[in-house]
């Protein structure tokens, strides 16, 4: 049907009036003439009246007149239903998320992130699940997922609820009862100490210490013919273990300061009787090696009259007995002037209860684990009991005494060795028994979280303080440059230096110092300047020159690589990329790009190819020493050589190794041996007191009492001494 008999009319001027709308949306030229006589020649009796869609004609853009073909076409057609808009998935993201971390937020596995980074400018080789990624990578891997990324709030962290365990409040005085002294042996190293212990407990610790000198706290419990029982702590002399005496001191009742007659006080001594002052503990005066024809007990105890020590001979109230510690003289003297003193103090602790103690030492046994030597202060330890100290907690499963022996329960004021350590608690440590294992968890997490939190306040506190320090220092600097902007000011900085080099002689210009050419590129400014301010802190110009050929702003270019192959640099780069085609070009010129995210990594990188510009330094390692006994001329051939009979001392002498030639101190000879005989026979190694013939290469004069020492080189790295503060 055609569209034009489809407008049935009822008279002239409805036709009028519609040819006129329809003519007025320019989508047709349908002239009103054309209207009568189609419709009167092609439809003489249609009926008379008007289409309804005439009176109210669409006037939209995208009306138009159908034709024929396009209306049976549309009538086949059914209406299309409009579907809404699919919303992408969200992913939120952070700085420095790992392959693994985003691989979790996008709720796929890590392949699918690998899938997403194929056929890109990234190593997957070298892309670990652990692998930190840049923010354009995740951006990317988002986006190719059919995902937006969405930044992840910082939540605010709560604060958390202290659970840690504490001691219990004092108990009524009523329920103590008297418990052993524990008492500290403290003096200056060899003073006689531990040999003191040795004759108390008739044991030999002595001998089976490094060097004869403790390294560590022994505790012991000795039992004395009267029935008593006294608790031994024997602390080092030696001045590195000031803080194992000062431990020992904190746990003691009563201290026993052993002098050496023959020496008097010396720097052990002093500190000692300090530490013992700080912990408010009474002190015995044990005058040891009083059998020694040089000892002289009065000018020691006038010695500690000095350091506020005042004994009874001269009116003060500290005892001082006279022993020898090696002989076992007059030690039941000090052990009833030990009993005597503890019941004067009155000594009494808790047996009930939850226990408390303190660390002495820890160590690790092959067969037992993590095992603490320990004193107890309150309760009584059994098996069975959950400890918490410091950031350790254990269910004790073994308890033994000082000579290994198992123990049932220890009583306060009794040392004990404690197995069933999750880990090593340091010495020192308060142990405190909690009810279940749930609680020490909740000890030890809170533990750890404080600790935390302090390690992040110390280091918030030192960073503002660097940076303040900083800025003050570089607003200084900044005045002293006006107006001038930081790239002006670097322009001038870097001008000044040239004007400098060129006023130099030649021959001081082309020196051979070390030398690393860098080039800086920076997302942003602000990066470009911190990075060239930290640069600035350089100060290790006598072992290599830092030289910054290049800054700006952007992605690696062509011309950074080029600049950086005519003067053997390395581009750094911060926040910014290279493209495939710059790290292949790099790659062909042998140039050097990193790029880093985090500016003390890239500083860490800087300070590591400093340190390799560094030459090797040489070590020396002895391997014998050999005293010349005599000299003597042989015959080889028509030549007459000198050698030296020599007997090794120390060592061997091995000849494929260098020597090296001392007379009266001097080095005067330094290469390898022609020749090194044992009698007649040719030998490479002589050993400990053997005797040997041996000649140099040169012919250096050699003479009795020279020493020839055995020597290997070892090259080792060395590092730059230039510190940037982080």
């Amino acid at each position: 049907m055609n569209w034009r008999v489809m407008l049935t009319v009822e008279n002239v001027a409805y036709l009028h009036r519609a040819c006129k709308q329809l003519h007025s949306l320019s989508y047709g030229k349908v002239h009103r003439t054309q209207w009568k006589p189609v419709l009167s020649s092609a439809y003489p009796m249609c009926p008379v009246q008007l289409h309804p869609r005439l009176w109210q004609p669409d006037t939209s853009p995208q009306a138009r007149l159908l034709t024929t073909k396009e209306r049976k076409k549309s009538a086949k057609k059914k209406p299309q239903q409009i579907k809404p808009k699919e919303e992408k998935q969200e992913v939120e993201i952070m700085n420095e998320m790992t392959v693994a971390a985003l691989a979790k937020a996008m709720h796929k596995d890590i392949d699918h992130i690998y899938e997403a980074l194929l056929n890109v400018d990234i190593n997957l080789d070298a892309l670990e699940p652990d692998s930190v990624l840049s923010e354009m990578w995740i951006k990317h891997i988002i986006k190719k997922s059919g995902m937006k990324p969405k930044w992840a709030k910082l939540k605010e962290e709560k604060v958390k609820e202290n659970k840690d365990a504490a001691r219990r409040p004092p108990a009524d005085p009523a329920l103590l009862t008297p418990k052993p002294p524990v008492v500290t042996i403290l003096g200056h190293v060899d003073h006689g100490k531990t040999t003191l212990l040795d004759s108390l407990r008739k044991t030999q610790v002595a001998a089976m210490e490094a060097g004869g000198i403790t390294q560590h706290i022994g505790a012991f419990l000795v039992h004395l013919p009267s029935g008593e029982k006294i608790a031994f702590l024997d602390t080092p002399g030696h001045a590195a273990f000031s803080a194992m005496r000062a431990r020992g001191t904190h746990v003691t009742d009563i201290v026993i300061l052993v002098v050496a007659a023959e020496d008097g006080v010396m720097k052990q001594t002093e500190e000692s009787i300090q530490h013992a002052k700080n912990a408010k503990v009474p002190i015995i005066v044990a005058i040891n090696k009083c059998d020694k024809p040089e000892a002289d007990p009065d000018r020691v105890k006038k010695e500690l009259l000095a350091h506020d020590v005042v004994c009874e001979d001269y009116g003060g109230d500290v005892q001082t007995i006279n022993i020898s510690a090696l002989k076992g003289d007059n030690l039941m003297a000090l052990a009833e002037a030990t009993v005597t003193l503890a019941e004067v103090l009155e000594l009494k602790a808790d047996f009930t209860g939850l226990v408390e103690g303190t660390i002495i030492e820890s160590s690790v046994d092959k067969g037992k684990g993590p095992v603490t030597t320990a004193v107890i202060q309150r309760g009584t330890l059994r098996k069975g009991c959950i400890l918490v100290a410091g950031k350790s907690w254990a269910k004790v499963r073994l308890m033994f005494d000082e000579n290994g022996k198992a123990m049932e329960a220890a009583s306060p004021g009794m040392p004990v060795q404690i197995a069933g350590w999750k880990e090593v608690p340091p010495a020192g440590e308060v142990i405190l028994e909690v009810e279940s294992e749930q609680r020490a968890r909740e000890v030890v997490d809170w533990r750890i979280y404080a600790e935390q939190q302090e390690k992040m306040k110390k280091d918030l506190e030192v960073i503002e303080a660097k940076q303040k320090e900083h800025t003050d220092a570089y607003k200084k600097e900044r005045e002293s440059f006006g107006n001038m902007t930081w790239k002006e000011r670097r322009t001038a900085m870097y001008q000044a230096k040239k004007r400098l080099s060129l006023l130099r002689p030649k021959e001081r210009v082309q020196s051979d110092k070390n030398k690393l050419p860098v080039i800086i590129k920076g997302d942003v400014d602000g990066s470009v300047e911190a990075i060239l301010n930290i640069l600035d802190t350089y100060d290790a110009d006598e072992e290599c020159e830092l030289e910054v050929l290049h800054f700006g702003i952007g992605d690696i270019s062509e011309k950074d690589v080029t600049l950086a192959e005519t003067f053997e640099g390395i581009v750094y780069g911060f926040n910014v990329n290279a493209s495939k085609s710059i790290q292949q070009l790099a790659a062909k010129k042998d140039i050097k790009i990193k790029i880093h995210n985090i500016i003390y990594r890239l500083i860490e990188d800087l300070q590591e190819e400093l340190s390799c510009t560094l030459p090797r330094t040489v070590e020396e390692h002895i391997l014998g020493e050999a005293a010349v006994l005599a000299t003597f001329e042989v015959t080889v051939g028509k030549k007459k050589v000198l050698v030296a009979g020599c007997r090794v001392q120390k060592g061997q002498l091995d000849r494929k190794m260098k020597f090296k030639l001392i007379h009266k101190g001097d080095v005067v000879w330094s290469g390898h041996l022609t020749s090194l005989k044992h009698h007649q026979d040719d030998i490479s190694v002589v050993k400990t007191g053997m005797e040997c013939g041996l000649s140099v290469e040169k012919n250096i004069e050699l003479q009795v009492g020279d020493e020839v020492v055995c020597f290997s080189e070892e090259e080792v790295e060395q590092k730059t001494s230039w510190d940037p503060g982080f």
